[in-house]
Formats: C-alpha cells, structure tokens, sequence
C-alpha cells in the first residue's frame, strides 16, 4: 500500500448503473488515481470480503455504497463497510431511498418467488422447486444470502455521512463528492455537516426545466405514447404525470429537456417528508373537474399509482410497505 487515500466502492441491491456513472466523470478518474489507492471495488476488481475484513477499522477514507439492502448479504457488507470507513456515502436512488428494488415492497420474498420459479412460462420447473439457502455438497456446505421480504435504504440498516441521490448520479455530483472529501482529507477544507446531500440544489426539478410553464390545469392524464406532446409546453399541463414538482434540483432536468417526464429518481425536495404525497397533492390541486365523480373517473386513468408515485422512494416514504 501506498501513502495515497483509500477509496472504496460497493454495489448491493442495484443494476450497476451507478458504476458506469462513475466513468462519466472522465478525468476525474486520473484524480482519483492519484489521489487515492482502490482498496475495495468488486466490480472493477478482484477484491474478497475477506481483504476488507482484514482492514483496521477506519482504514478506508470514503466508501460509495450503492444499491439498497436487499438480502442478508448486503446488510452484513452495509456493517463491514461502516465499521471499516471513515466516510460512508450512499450513493444513488437505491442506495439513499431503496430505488426500484424497493417496488418489491409491495409484496412479499415468497409471493416473488412462485412468481418467478413456479409462474414464470419461461421456466419449465412442474415440480415447483425453489433455490435453498443451504445445500450440503462433498466439498462443504453451499450458502446463498436470504432474500428479505422488505428492502430497506442505506440508512435503514448503519449510520450515513452523506448522500448522493440520481438513478445514476450526475458526473457534476460524484465530482462534487470526490472534491470536497479530498479536500478536507488534504487539509485544505471542511467536510459538509454530516447528513448532507451532496451536488444537488435546494429547489425542485421544475425550476431547472426549461419547457414553458402556465396554468396547471388538467382533465385528464395520458402517458407519452398516446400523443405528440408539444416540446415547449410543461409536460404536467399536458396530462403527463411529471414528478418534477416533487423531485429535488441537480440533474439539470436532462429527461424533460429531451421530451421525457421526470420520474423522481433525485428525490423529495429539501422539507418534503414523502415525494409520493407531495407529487398528490400537487395532482389533486390541478384537477380540473367540479364533481367528485368526475375526480374519481379522471384519477381512475393513472395507471399504477405506486409506481408512479413511489418509483424510486417506496422504501424510504412514510409508507415503507404497500402491503403487510
């Protein structure tokens, strides 16, 4: 080992997204080298559980830890990691509100499972045969991590530093991230306070769009293929569901800007406790219709309102579970 920081980076419950993100900081990745020693990044090499077990605790500088706990694996890594960072950050959707993996909260680890094993018409599986959790071979016994029934954030399961939300993050914030953590590890600034979020602005997406914003009244919600929207005109006043009003500044609205609605992947706004209810509220004061009855034939159009509404955050809203 060298006299460098150490960098380390961990995907749990997650796409690999947020990996690839990380290359889009381009020559940051030359800073990165030369500022820090990767002493942990499964994905780019061969590291084992058993090297970062080996560490002192403290010994990493900053751990970016994706993905949301998703498994008995995960939470136990999520500890390891902690115990062995000085500076933990969750990074991503999933990582900081449980992300689409936390959709799955809507049902159970078992109702999943004959979904995919005894349901699925691609599997030719009769006898309804599911993975075991242990199985004895000559060699040993094989293990595989127990799938929980409740996905949980980051901050579910061990103490966070900070925060970088996106589905992936922007290259700006993980540059941002990168900056100020090497910066007061050279001594040359401070840390944020612990809990901040990190290479966002306190606004919502909607004062980063730049399609042109009037009256916000709807008689109705259509989804994208069902008609040309208009590329100038907010695409909530056209009766698309556009999680912009609820969703936190930082991406740049890069979606909206090319035709597409925001899906909320940045988060609730700074003072919203629950980005689902925030974005229904926002939906219920712009329905424009004079009957309850009208009301209810009008919201009867949103197709899945827990996707819609809780697409990256289900795990981390007031809600947690759709379903007990």
């Amino acid at each position: 080992m060298t006299d460098k920081f150490k960098f380390a980076m961990y995907w749990a419950g997650s796409c690999g997204g947020c990996e690839i993100a990380v290359l889009e900081t381009k020559d940051k990745i030359l800073e990165l080298d030369a500022n820090y020693d990767v002493v942990f990044w499964p994905v780019a090499a061969d590291f084992k559980y058993k090297d970062v077990r080996a560490y002192d605790d403290g010994f990493i500088d900053v751990c970016l830890f994706n993905g949301c706990i998703r498994n008995s694996e995960n939470e136990e890594i999520a500890h390891l990691l902690r115990q062995k960072s000085k500076v933990l950050v969750a990074f991503g959707a999933c990582a900081t509100m449980g992300g689409i993996p936390g959709l799955i909260n809507e049902t159970t680890a078992a109702e999943l499972k004959e979904l995919v094993y005894t349901k699925n018409p691609s599997i030719d599986n009769p006898e309804g045969i599911y993975p075991q959790e242990k199985l004895e071979v000559p060699e040993g016994e094989l293990e595989l991590p127990h799938l929980y029934d409740t996905v949980r954030t980051l901050d579910q399961t061990v103490a966070v530093d900070y925060y970088v939300p996106g589905c992936p993050p922007e290259a700006h914030q993980i540059a941002a991230v990168l900056d100020v953590v090497t910066a007061a590890l050279k001594g040359e600034g401070e840390l944020p306070p612990k809990g901040a979020v990190v290479g966002v602005a306190p606004k919502t997406c909607c004062d980063e769009c730049k399609r042109v914003k009037e009256e916000k009244k709807i008689s109705g919600f259509r989804r994208m293929w069902e008609f040309f929207p208009d590329p100038e005109k907010c695409l909530l006043e056209q009766g698309v569901v556009c999680m912009g009003p609820a969703t936190r500044a930082g991406c740049g609205a890069r979606c909206t800007n090319v035709g597409m609605p925001c899906r909320g992947c940045y988060g609730p706004p700074e003072g919203v406790v629950d980005q689902g209810a925030k974005m229904l509220s926002t939906l219920a004061s712009i329905v424009d219709a004079p009957t309850p009855e009208e009301i209810a034939e009008i919201t009867a159009t949103l197709p899945d309102p827990v996707g819609t509404f809780y697409r990256f955050g289900l795990a981390s809203s007031l809600l947690r579970r759709a379903k007990v």
